[in-house]
């Protein structure tokens, strides 16, 4: 039997190929399994110090990501001799991976993608796993679709499930167990308190950056060293009546070289804009997102994310391009958000120090595959590169436990 913990973008594809493959899999999920619509109301609380979104729920953040599929180019795993090509195009298949169709691109969007292509900048579509049949065009992507017009790795949970794996939610795992260096169980806690034992000789960890980190720190892993978190900002204007809250976010994507800008609603923007007889329908915004510089740590106690000088000097760059986008596109006044805030926390386990190039870690049969094995920030939408890892090794597994 193979243990998986966590269901979320790492868990829930390696839960569905396993099981597939009809090798006994169980996911020990800490959250419930809730209804996509539902999922606003699993947010976790804030970590001191930091605007670190993420959820605990059956599918992890994937339901409440914008549905964004984004292939990293980057060369972090060439220098370990991985190449993910086939697994990309074997997922873009797989969830449907396309731009959406002009039906379901806004007035704000267009703008974004028609100002930046006007200033040189090559917009493109963002490459979604969003169905346009089901999709109601809400702005509701970042609270759980409320119609499931998007793919979240709920799915694959489900259909691991289907074809045999058993799901075990609401309950924590709380430490692992060694014998002679070979992992042999995990320690359980459920929400209600109850602790239990369950016995495994192959465990993968997918439960999160900060969760993975304190169960390897508990064993003797010196994980948690590092710390990325994708900072962003978003920069904003006032539009009259231009609907932006209901479109679709993040629909467009521009590539700088220390950035990318995604157009993107927050219902901060009111907070942060200082402007009378504004509504949400008034307001546009483009996410700037940068690749940190992974510094911070995560221990027992402690989150702990610290931005350098070279993360300030690059999202000063790409705040400056946003507002240099809709200024061409009209804008009069243009604020900025005043939280640095993140979104996919990663980097506390990387390959080549705490996993090898399969995700193994040091103790036989232990293995970890979420973004904590991102060797440094990729600073794009995660979730297709961590399903890509994932699936990589669940053919590795499969290929060794056959």
């Amino acid at each position: 039997m193979v243990l998986v913990i966590g269901s979320g973008a790492g868990g829930g594809i390696l839960a569905m190929e396993l099981a597939k493959a009809d090798i006994p899999v169980t996911i020990i999920e800490k959250g419930p399994l809730v209804e996509s619509k539902d999922a606003y109301n699993y947010y976790d609380a804030p970590v001191e110090g930091m605007d670190l979104l993420t959820t605990t729920c059956v599918g992890g953040n994937t339901i409440v990501s914008a549905g964004n599929a984004v292939r990293y180019t980057g060369k972090m795993f060439e220098n370990f001799g991985i190449d993910l090509t086939n697994e990309y195009d074997e997922l873009e298949e797989l969830l449907n991976v396309h731009p959406l169709d002009d039906t379901h691109i806004g007035r704000g969007t267009k703008l974004f993608l028609d100002s930046a292509e006007e200033l040189g900048l090559n917009p493109i579509k963002m490459p979604k796993f969003i169905y346009e049949d089901k999709c109601i065009q809400c702005g509701r992507c970042a609270y759980g679709c409320p119609n499931n017009a998007k793919w979240t790795a709920a799915d694959f949970t489900k259909e691991a499930v289907k074809y045999g794996a058993q799901l075990i939610t609401d309950t924590a795992v709380t430490n692992l167990i060694l014998e002679d260096n070979q992992i042999k169980a995990v320690e359980t806690t459920t929400k209600e308190g109850h602790v239990e034992i369950i016995e495994d000789d192959l465990i993968i960890l997918a439960a999160g950056a900060v969760s993975d980190a304190r169960l390897l720190l508990k064993i003797g892993i010196p994980a948690g060293k590092q710390f990325s978190t994708d900072p962003f900002v978003t920069v904003a204007c006032v539009k009259k009546d231009i609907g932006f809250n209901r479109e679709v976010t993040m629909a467009g994507l521009v590539k700088g070289e220390h950035f990318v800008l995604s157009p993107h609603y927050s219902a901060k923007y009111l907070d942060d804009c200082d402007i009378d007889n504004i509504n949400a329908e008034d307001l546009i915004g483009i996410m700037v997102k940068i690749p940190d510089e992974s510094l911070g740590y995560v221990n027992e106690d402690e989150v702990v994310k610290i931005n350098s000088i070279r993360d300030v000097q690059y999202i000063a760059e790409g705040v400056a391009t946003a507002g240099a986008i809709l200024q061409n596109a009209g804008a009069e006044t243009i604020f900025t958000s005043t939280v640095l805030r993140s979104a996919h926390p990663g980097s506390t386990a990387p390959i080549g120090s705490i996993v090898d190039k399969n995700l193994k870690t040091g103790v036989d049969g232990l293995y970890v595959c979420d973004g904590s094995v991102f060797p440094e920030a990729p600073g794009i939408p995660p979730i297709l590169t961590i399903l890509a890892l994932s699936k990589r090794l669940s053919k590795h597994l499969i290929e060794n436990l056959s």
